[in-house]
């Protein structure tokens, strides 16, 4: 019995493929499948992304010393005028609307205005992240659920109900204002270094007008204000550097409380796991009263025909060997005899056909009697020899059965259609409350996981039970399909 391990070193020249989200193979690695992988792979990637670097940090490390004179540091000073501008404007109306709520709420008109101050981190918060694009590459994603279609009442409950909303609420009132402040500080020392820049030329132009850029100090002359100059620079120089670090903690910030994070998202990929579950059990359902009809319905009849046509065979033979002959010639029944013999053979076909494709929708020995019966009535058919050894502790809940059942089957399809093998083993075990079935055939291997639709089918179904399938197929063989699945479906 070939290893379950699908991994790339022991795969030679073949193909690996593990399961991942739905429809997913990889040909040199095995990665872990299921939802609640999926969840914490993305929740991994956000956090991943929410830690990563801040550009204008980047550009500070990387040119500490020409930064003040880059675009860097004019995208710098434009985030944090911007943001200055975008803070009192905000602080105004909240205040206003604070004020007014706060007055007019003992006669309950003021209630929609306190509710505005609630939700006015939505507008501070959308803003706060178109600015950002003016320091960031990357723009920080809309942490809030789309609602296409919702009405305003059912829009104004969800955003209340959303811990996005309160974040950055959060950041409008507590954070954004003594940012707010350094921002205007750091504007104000730019202003004011500029104009010491250039303050001989303000002497030179004001002369003979008394100039005095330090109270109770006149300068008598633009030599005298180069001083002055020097100081500018390096007020301009200093600022520089001064305003990459504030850019980075309001961007590192605005990243914590404006951006996603994995508890906003945990409610929707639930969901989605609910949704996807419920429909695969509507699809379930739907095939059993397909197969249920068919062996019901068209099954019953072709039986009744199949009866119908015996009997008018017997009937029509015994004419014949009594040398009876009706008016079409003494050649009549012997002739309506090998019609209906014919009918008869193709009725029986049809039969057959009909009850090969109910036993492929579901078979009834699997809702009868479970998981090892079932494999083994499909082995007992099977052109190339099958052991079978399951080792089952009962009956498993119904969708784990059925995952297991169709892996089986797929496994086994492709095993008489494409490896050239002489044997194949399928065995099973239930372990740490887990489903571990794997097939194994001797053939020639090369299988390209991909390369099917079947495995791709049955890739879904593993994802929604937060199972994983991997197939190990190496050069010259053998192939391995393995099979892990929690019981608890």
């Amino acid at each position: 019995m070939g290893t379950g391990r699908a991994t790339a070193e022991n795969t030679g020249a073949g193909a690996t493929g593990a399961v991942g989200a739905p429809s997913s193979f990889l040909s040199s690695t095995t990665a872990v499948v299921g939802a609640a992988g999926a969840v914490r792979a993305a929740g991994a990637a956000g956090a991943a992304d929410r830690s990563s670097e801040v550009a204008v940090l980047a550009a500070l490390r990387a040119r500490p010393l020409r930064f003040p004179f880059t675009r860097d540091s004019l995208r710098c000073w434009a985030y944090l005028a911007g943001g200055a501008v975008l803070g009192l404007v905000t602080a105004v109306l909240l205040l206003a609307l604070t004020v007014l709520g706060l007055g007019l709420s003992v006669v309950g008109v003021g209630l929609p205005l306190l509710l505005a101050v609630a939700l006015s981190g939505l507008p501070a918060g959308a803003l706060e992240r178109r600015l950002l694009r003016l320091v960031e590459p990357e723009p920080v994603p809309d942490p809030h659920r789309a609602l296409p279609g919702a009405g305003r009442p059912a829009r104004l409950r969800t955003r209340l109900r959303e811990r996005a909303t309160w974040r950055e609420l959060a950041h409008t009132l507590l954070v954004a204002p003594p940012l707010t402040a350094a921002g205007l500080g750091l504007t104000a020392l730019l202003l004011f270094s500029a104009t010491l820049v250039v303050s001989p030329v303000v002497v030179q132009a004001l002369a003979p007008e008394t100039v005095m850029l330090i109270p109770g100090h006149a300068v008598p002359g633009p030599l005298h204000a180069l001083p002055f100059t020097a100081v500018g620079l390096a007020g301009l120089y200093l600022g520089g550097h001064a305003g990459a670090l504030l850019t980075t903690a309001r961007v590192r910030l605005a990243r914590l409380l404006l951006g996603p994070r994995e508890e906003d998202s945990g409610g929707q990929v639930l969901e989605l796991t609910r949704s996807r579950a419920r429909l695969a059990d509507a699809f379930e359902a739907e095939r059993r009263r397909i197969e249920r009809d068919l062996h019901d319905g068209a099954q019953q009849q072709l039986v009744a025909l199949t009866m119908t046509l015996g009997l008018a065979a017997h009937e029509l033979r015994g004419r014949a060997d009594a040398g009876g002959a009706d008016a079409d010639g003494a050649d009549g029944p012997a002739g309506a005899l090998a019609l209906v013999d014919r009918a008869r053979g193709e009725a029986r076909q049809a039969l057959e056909q009909l009850r090969a494709l109910v036993r492929g929708i579901h078979p009834q020995v699997l809702t009868d009697h479970g998981l090892a019966a079932a494999v083994a009535e499909v082995a007992l058919r099977h052109p190339v020899p099958v052991e079978v050894d399951l080792d089952l502790p009962g009956r498993l809940p119904g969708p784990v059965e059925t995952t297991a059942y169709f892996t089986v089957t797929e496994a086994l399809t492709n095993a008489a259609k494409h490896s050239g093998a002489t044997a194949v083993t399928v065995h099973g075990r239930v372990a740490d409350g887990r489903l571990v079935l794997q097939v194994t055939d001797d053939g020639r291997g090369g299988a390209d996981p991909a390369a099917g639709a079947g495995l791709q089918g049955l890739a879904d179904r593993v994802a929604i039970l937060r199972g994983r399938l991997m197939v190990t197929s190496p050069t010259g063989g053998p192939t391995a399909l393995r099979l892990e699945v929690p019981c608890s479906g």
